[in-house]
């Protein structure tokens, strides 16, 4: 199957007709003989250009949505892509930078520094938040694999900085962790390291507005929110379980081959670390070296908002050839909705083999 047929296939879903609306159209075009040597040499034929499905899914719980086309995956990019090679070689020639050694190459916390089996944690220079710190990987190259022992601790180092933060600042509970993962994803240092923030006030909008969405869609249908994506994209044959830990590809990415790992109301992250472990050996397979991880879980201390529901979620998605110079992200993105050249089916597909090893 692919993301063509969804309009079809997903209709006879219950539990989809409540979350999603999904529509397909035809993009036309005539173009000149002129430009016709050209067009086959870079889509493979004029046909392909001139009729163009499209497919666009939105979430109408959450507002977030996709618009499906993969002939943009061969658009011509002004800078040709690094191989593999070149990006270890990069890796590679950063080595004994400040976080090789982050006991005298980076500051402290005014608790301290946490250290785990894999990592330890410093505080971030430049902070986004109150308290912002760093969780510095023991190995330098961030693509080493991260087998569920590995992301396991980097979530109990991580969560453990977070209750020392939250001791030294209760009125901010709300703890957040992302891993951008090489300079393509925002990582303005090569070693591998994720960073971790604790807010004021609420949550961080995006969370607390999944939040109450799910909580609008539980007063609506008397249904949990996060059960019935679960069940469409299962039923979809685009999720996997491993470990309790449910793993999807969604279908409302926020760029490329997004996939969702989500765990069980009252879990914390660690129950889904060997989920998390999964969908990055998945996201490997398909070549993919530069990513962003986000992972969202309830406040560490009642807030006395209903978060009863809310399981521990962790996002992550490619950001594209670490040696193109053509940004992923443009206007669409930023102001209207994800423009999307992968399949989520080829993304679940790759899920499936991996998970299956």
């Amino acid at each position: 199957m692919s993301v063509a047929e969804l309009p079809d296939r997903i209709a006879a879903l219950a539990a989809a007709e409540r979350i999603y609306i999904v529509s397909a159209t035809t993009g036309t075009l005539v173009p000149p003989d002129e430009m016709r040597p050209w067009i086959e040499k870079q889509f493979g034929s004029v046909e392909a250009v001139t009729s163009q499905r499209i497919v666009r899914v939105t979430d109408r719980v959450t507002l977030e949505g996709a618009l499906f086309n993969d002939l943009r995956a061969k658009r011509p990019m002004s800078v040709p892509d690094k191989s593999g090679a070149e990006v270890a070689e990069t890796i590679r020639s950063t080595e004994n930078d400040p976080f090789c050694h982050p006991e005298t190459g980076t500051p402290a916390d005014d608790f301290g520094r946490i250290s785990g089996a894999y990592g330890l944690t410093a505080s971030n220079v430049a902070k986004y938040d109150g308290y912002h710190g760093v969780l510095v990987f023991k190995d330098h190259d961030p693509l080493t694999t991260m087998d569920a022992t590995a992301i396991a601790d980097h979530f109990d180092t991580a969560r453990r900085w977070a209750q020392a933060a939250i001791e030294r600042d209760p009125a901010a509970p709300y703890y957040f962790l992302m891993w951008n993962c090489l300079w393509r994803a925002g990582g303005s240092i090569v070693h591998g390291h994720m960073q971790m923030t604790t807010t004021r006030a609420m949550h961080y909008p995006k969370v607390e507005r999944l939040r109450r969405a799910s909580l609008d869609y539980d007063a609506r249908y008397g249904r949990d929110y996060f059960d019935d994506v679960w069940l469409v994209h299962e039923a979809l044959g685009l999720g996997v379980t491993v470990d309790g830990a449910r793993i999807f590809a969604t279908l409302t990415p926020v760029k490329e081959r997004e996939l969702v790992v989500l765990g069980a109301p009252g879990a914390d992250e660690r129950a889904i670390a060997a989920g998390v472990s999964a969908a990055l050996a998945a996201l490997r397979a398909l070549g993919v070296l530069a990513h962003d991880l986000a992972l969202y879980v309830p406040p560490l201390i009642a807030d006395g908002a209903d978060w009863r529901r809310f399981p521990p979620i962790a996002r992550m998605v490619d950001r594209g050839d670490p040696g193109n110079r053509t940004c992923d992200i443009g206007s669409m993105e930023l102001y209207a909705a994800s423009v999307i050249a992968a399949d989520p089916f080829a993304v679940a597909a790759a899920l499936q083999a991996t998970a299956a090893r």
